[in-house]
């Protein structure tokens, strides 16, 4: 099965961008970023700059803007079974240099996760002008950490945003 991946969620005003590889099956079922119930992105990103986590997707992601973060995924399209990023094939990127083009202004890239970097060093390659910075996954595959583990480790984005 072909997936496709979501628009990126971006302004002029955004200078961090998260990047994952792909939409999870029930994100693209439900057409909603991190839309797995128990994907913890929301929660850490919601905790990382003291906020309640709001039930409706538009919140969440207006709040994205709000803080200047833009959200994308390296991969525009791919085929295989189920939502672990081990299980893609035939993987097609996302146009970077169409986008950097329109939004100059991004600073940071924050990869979800080791295989959305190597996915991005292997398709785009690394910009000395940019920060690249790789977090531990959200998804709760990676059960090897906490979700306080997690949250540790993503506080350099809040740290960054807040530089701003």
């Amino acid at each position: 099965m072909r997936k496709i991946a979501f628009d990126p969620i971006v302004n002029k005003d955004c200078k961090v961008l998260i990047l994952g590889t792909m939409p999870s099956e029930e994100s693209l079922r439900k057409q909603e970023r991190y839309g797995h119930k128990s994907n913890q992105f929301w929660r850490i990103i919601f905790t990382l700059f003291g906020e309640e986590l709001p039930d409706s997707y538009k919140e969440k992601s207006d709040f994205l803007i709000k803080k200047n973060i833009a959200i994308w995924d390296v991969l525009e399209s791919c085929e295989g079974k189920g939502s672990l990023d081990s299980s893609i094939k035939n993987e097609k990127p996302n146009n970077f240099k169409k986008f950097f083009k329109e939004y100059p202004q991004i600073e940071h890239i924050f990869f979800t996760s080791k295989k959305a970097e190597e996915f991005y060093k292997k398709y785009v390659g690394f910009d000395t002008k940019k920060k690249f910075i790789t977090l531990p996954s959200p998804s709760s595959a990676n059960a090897r950490m906490t979700l306080d583990q997690k949250i540790e480790q993503w506080k350099i984005l809040a740290e960054i945003v807040n530089s701003y």
